[in-house]
């Protein structure tokens, strides 16, 4: 065998042994448990909303704050107004290291959305108002609106020597007083989006890669994207990511429930991840369940096995626990009818479905009701579940924006990640990936955004904003 291809061997059966150790870890002894939840005494007191780390203790880890959120905006346009809202919604006076939002019906679900071509303005616009109020509503100069940033191929980031992002240096960051978060990857099917948002200094500290997107329609016909998911699968270190959004099937008639777990195993089914070459030397999760952390939020759709006056009585009195028996998710979830092993956190608050009108506080129905109006029995439509281990909700509650006929719904995780060794994995630069698919073309959201960017910028080598690394 030549010589040459010695190195390259030894590198890629050293990943791949990391890779193979990482999945088949033990599970560790309790005291590891107790010292990461912060129990310290009897363990009849864990935190039913905690899902042990099951991390091998002599593995290094490191510890994120992600924050998950779900809105149905009801085919309505981000208007100027929706700031306040959305300041509200995304909660950044704790700030998180990473935001996942997922919206539903950011279009009307007519046949001419639903049919037609993607029309990528609306996710654009939602785009932008985001990360006007993450980054404290600053103008950052490669936030301008582009015809179309979502795409599903693969990306990678890479530490250079330096110490600098792949985007710009954090020098920039301090001077301009901008771009604190950066868009990470978004993904739009018919009405169904999501977007992701990373505090540029995880740039600095971690290896970030293998971002993909993946869509599955399974609405009329089973096929057409009125209903289904749109998913991201990243890996930050050592460990894996999946967010799956999903808009389920509606309805509360009897066996209605039955069509949203068939579009659930639908989604677990057909959804994968493309396998890319730089996944050579660093498996990748190509399924939802392959990942090590997942999570699955939406409007869901599951509605109460319970008459709508009786439902209403238990709002009333803000008996929570009690409606929670009727809750058609709960107990697919403890029969292990659809998401066995998976979890989600206390519901300690009312039904964020349907509301009357739009910057309405009536549900639907609710006497004495309007002409026309809908009779819907209140719902905790909108859920955020997980699956996978180091995860820990911190919080899980509804927002009051009355911008929609839904409630939006959000969840503060922290997460362990696995460190790993900078030579356990070959990382490559946007720009090698570039090289290897064709010159001249941006590959990802972020890519897009500063390629089209830098393209309408002077060249002047001088400037102090110009990004060092593309």
């Amino acid at each position: 065998m030549d010589n040459n291809y010695k190195p390259q061997i030894q590198s890629k059966s050293k990943s791949f042994r990391h890779w193979f150790t990482k999945k088949h870890k033990s599970k560790p002894p309790s005291s590891v448990y107790k010292q990461f939840s912060g129990e310290s005494g009897d363990e009849s007191k864990e935190d039913v909303s905690f899902m042990s780390t099951e991390m091998d203790p002599c593995i290094l880890t490191d510890e994120l704050r992600i924050f998950v959120a779900t809105w149905n905006v009801a085919g309505r346009s981000p208007v100027g107004s929706l700031a306040v809202d959305l300041d509200e919604w995304l909660n950044v006076k704790e700030s998180a290291d990473i935001y996942v939002l997922g919206f539903q019906e950011i279009v009307p679900l007519k046949a001419k959305t639903v049919i037609g071509a993607e029309d990528m303005t609306e996710a654009t616009n939602w785009n932008l108002l985001i990360g006007q109020i993450l980054n404290n509503k600053c103008a950052c100069r490669w936030m301008t609106p582009i015809l179309d940033p979502m795409t599903s191929e693969h990306y990678n980031y890479l530490n250079n020597a330096l110490g600098e992002t792949s985007m710009t240096s954090v020098e920039d960051e301090e001077v301009n007083g901008c771009g604190r978060y950066t868009l990470m990857a978004s993904k739009k099917m018919v009405g169904v989006f999501i977007s992701v948002w990373i505090n540029t200094s995880l740039f600095k500290k971690y290896s970030i890669s293998s971002v993909k997107v993946s869509a599955v329609a399974c609405g009329i016909m089973g096929y057409l994207g009125n209903k289904g998911s749109v998913s991201v699968s990243m890996s930050i270190e050592g460990t894996s990511f999946c967010f799956v959004v999903a808009h389920l099937a509606s309805g509360e008639k009897k066996g209605d429930e039955g069509r949203r777990n068939h579009q659930v195993s639908e989604i677990f089914k057909r959804t994968t991840f493309s396998r890319q070459f730089q996944d050579e030397c660093m498996p990748q999760p190509l399924t939802i369940l392959g990942h090590d952390q997942i999570f699955w939020f939406g409007d869901l759709n599951y509605r109460l096995y319970l008459e709508n006056d009786l439902a209403r009585e238990l709002i009333k009195k803000q008996d929570w626990s009690a409606l929670q028996e009727f809750d058609q998710l709960r107990q697919e979830l403890g029969d292990g009818g659809v998401f066995q092993g998976w979890k989600e956190g206390n519901i300690e608050f009312a039904p964020t479905y349907k509301y009357s009108t739009f910057n309405s506080n009536r549900y639907s129905g609710t006497l004495p009701s309007r002409a026309g109006e809908k009779q819907r029995t209140p719902a905790w439509c909108d859920r955020i579940l997980w699956y996978g281990k180091g995860v820990k909700q911190h919080s899980y509650f509804r927002s009051e924006s009355k911008f929609s006929d839904h409630r939006p719904v959000s969840a503060l995780f922290s997460t362990q990640i696995e460190l790993i060794k900078s030579d356990d994995a070959e990382m490559v630069s946007i720009k090698q990936i570039e090289q290897e698919r064709g010159k001249g073309e941006a590959s990802s959201t972020l890519h897009s955004l500063i390629y089209k960017e830098q393209e309408a910028q002077p060249s002047n080598k001088n400037s102090p904003r110009r990004n060092k690394s593309l």
